[in-house]
């Protein structure tokens, strides 16, 4: 377990799975080679072999009065999931979270940065046969824009499994609300748009008492494409659109003292972003 202190906030990493190698599918231009050009990545991001290393963890942020959680990860009992290792997973990630002192029924935020299969996985839990909310004291923020076309969404099975197992439940039981990019959740936190890897996608933005930090979500998947903001996932809704964002993001962070916590980056999982030649990297 990780936490981080920005002012009057904790922000505490929730492991479900970690994984060395096998992201070619994300990262298509992030091969051993490529990896292995860009040497600040070892020993944290990177294996001696050229094989990136990634995280799926969900951050739970306890700002004055309120406890809340960003992207909910997986989730055990899930089917039709096109990563085979992702179905029926039975992992410990509620014991692990109630062992770090946040049981879930004090959760009073679950924030969706988006809803990818394995940030809204945990948003539900199987009892006998229904998917119920798996933090029933909470309001479930979703970008209006991002929920309305995954709810639209027909051609593609296992986002139609998604919606239906780990969304459209907490929908239907009254506890999401839809907002817009540039929501503000409380006095020290709020989205902020970072659009391209999904129509309304949002990171988390952390400002309190003169310090800050940014939950990336997915419009970087893993600290290579600081060095190669080009490198666009093979999942990005909008290639372009999410290029323009990183660009953007990390000129605009570069040589700030914003801690950025990387929703998928594994090891300290958490830096600084500082210019590197014409491209960046980051310091942890």
């Amino acid at each position: 377990m990780t936490s981080w202190r920005i002012g009057d906030v904790t922000v505490t990493k929730i492991v479900e799975l970690e994984a060395t190698g096998g992201t070619r599918f994300i990262l298509p231009y992030a091969t051993r080679d490529a990896a292995l050009q860009i040497p600040w990545l070892a020993p944290h991001f990177m294996d001696e072999d050229g094989r990136l290393k990634m995280s799926i963890h969900a951050l739970v942020i306890e700002a004055p009065g309120r406890r809340m959680i960003v992207d909910t990860c997986l989730g055990n009992d899930k089917q039709g999931r096109a990563v085979p290792g992702w179905n029926n997973l039975q992992g410990p990630f509620l014991r692990d979270l109630a062992a770090a002192g946040f049981a879930r029924e004090s959760i009073d935020t679950v924030m969706c940065t988006h809803l990818h299969v394995d940030h809204v996985g945990w948003n539900t839990m199987r009892v006998g046969d229904k998917w119920v909310p798996t933090f029933p004291n909470a309001r479930y923020l979703m970008g209006r824009a991002e929920f309305d076309y995954w709810r639209d969404q027909r051609e593609n099975d296992e986002l139609v499994e998604v919606f239906s197992d780990s969304v459209r439940p907490v929908f239907d039981a009254g506890l999401v609300d839809l907002v817009e990019t540039d929501h503000r959740i409380s006095p020290e936190v709020s989205f902020v748009p970072t659009l391209g890897h999904t129509p309304g996608h949002v990171s988390v933005k952390i400002s309190s008492k003169g310090e800050e930090a940014l939950i990336t979500g997915d419009f970087i998947h893993h600290p290579c494409q600081m060095a190669h903001p080009e490198w666009a996932a093979s999942v990005d809704y909008d290639q372009s659109a999410s290029t323009k964002t990183r660009h953007e993001m990390f000129a605009k962070l570069a040589g700030q003292p914003t801690l950025v916590i990387g929703t998928h980056f594994a090891g300290p999982t958490a830096g600084r972003v500082v210019r590197d030649g014409d491209a960046y990297c980051l310091v942890v």
